[in-house]
C-alpha cells in the first residue's frame, strides 16, 4: 500500500500551543512527528499523552537541527514526501490537506504555503521583512517566492534526499533550501495559507539572523 506524506512538527517550549496543534494534526489521520529541540517546559508530557510520535533532543539545537532529525527520520521510514509545521499556533492544521492534494495533483518537490495572498492580519514589520527576503531569494533563486519565511512546506522524498546530502542546519536553512532547489530543477508549487499572529514566542535573534540571511545571499550570489 502507498504510504501518505508524514507531518512533522518541531518544538520547543510550546506547552501553550502544542497541545491544539497536535488534536487538529492528529484528526488528518496522517502520520504526525513532532522532534521536540530540548524543551524544558511540559511540552514533551503534552505530547507524550497523544498518538503523535516523539523524537527528542537532549539540548536546544535550534530549528535547522530539528529539520535535520525529521529528514533522516522520513528517509528511513520511506514516506514519499514530508510536510513541516510550526508548533506555535500560527500553521492551522485544517490547512494540512491543500499539501497533500497539490502533492498528489503536481507531485512538485517544494509546496509552499504563502500566506501573501491575504495579509491584512500580517504585523507591517513582518509584512515588510517578509517582502524584502521573499524577493532577494527569488532574485538569487531566479524564480518567484511569495512567501521565503513561511515555514509551512510539504518536501518530497527526492528532494528530502538531496538535502540529507549536503550541509546546512542554521537559521538560514529553510531560505537555502528553496535557492538551491530552484538552481537545481527541482519543482516548486505555493498553496494558499491563513496568515495567523497570536501571542507566540519567537526564537529569531534580529541582528544575528539577519547577519545570517544576508551572508547566505551573498553567497548564493557569486556561488
Amino acid at each position: 500500500m502507498k504510504k501518505n506524506p508524514c507531518v512533522f512538527i518541531p518544538a520547543y517550549n510550546e506547552q501553550k500551543h502544542i497541545g491544539r496543534v497536535l488534536e487538529g494534526a492528529l484528526e488528518t489521520g496522517l502520520d504526525i512527528i513532532v522532534i521536540d529541540d530540548g524543551s524544558a517546559d511540559r511540552t514533551v508530557d503534552i505530547i507524550s499523552a497523544t498518538s503523535a510520535i516523539l523524537l527528542r533532543h537532549e539540548v536546544n539545537q535550534g530549528k535547522g537541527v530539528a529539520i535535520r532529525t525529521a529528514i533522516q527520520y522520513a528517509l528511513e521510514h520511506d514516506y514519499p514526501a514530508a510536510l513541516f509545521m510550526d508548533a506555535d499556533g500560527q500553521h492551522l492544521p485544517t490547512e494540512i490537506p491543500r499539501f497533500v492534494e497539490s502533492f498528489s495533483t503536481t507531485g512538485a518537490d517544494i509546496i509552499l504555503g504563502s500566506r501573501m495572498h491575504d495579509i491584512r492580519a500580517m504585523p507591517l514589520v513582518r509584512k515588510m521583512s517578509n517582502r524584502f527576503s521573499s524577493l532577494l531569494v527569488s532574485l538569487v533563486a531566479r524564480r518567484r517566492i511569495t512567501d521565503s519565511q513561511s515555514g509551512y512546506r510539504l518536501l518530497s522524498a527526492r528532494f528530502l534526499q538531496s538535502l540529507a546530502e549536503r550541509g546546512g542546519a542554521g537559521f538560514d536553512f529553510e531560505s537555502e533550501m528553496l535557492i538551491d532547489a530552484a538552481r537545481e530543477g527541482f519543482s516548486y508549487a505555493e498553496v494558499p495559507i491563513s496568515c495567523v499572529y497570536g501571542d507566540e514566542t519567537s526564537h529569531y535573534h534580529p541582528l544575528r539572523d539577519s547577519a545570517g540571511f544576508l551572508s547566505l545571499i551573498i553567497r548564493k550570489l557569486f556561488r
